[in-house]
């Protein structure tokens, strides 16, 4: 494999693989669930009405209580 073949079959698993990870995250908006992401060592929650929050949505709640 050429460093030119190489290259553009990295590039196809980085696309293919981000995609991936959008569709999971816009799957979850549209089943309630926050998406969670960390930035410099801060975690932060998308949550389903796009807020940004630092705020875990996931502790005191019953929603999620009863779905462990």
């Amino acid at each position: 494999m050429t460093n030119e073949e190489f290259a553009r079959e990295r590039a196809d698993i980085i696309r293919i693989g981000n995609l991936a990870v959008q569709e999971a995250q816009e799957e979850n908006l549209r089943n309630g669930i926050p998406n969670v992401y960390s930035k410099n060592g801060k975690i932060y929650y998308q949550l389903p009405n796009l807020e940004i929050t630092s705020e875990d949505p996931f502790l005191d709640s019953e929603k999620w209580k009863k779905r462990a």
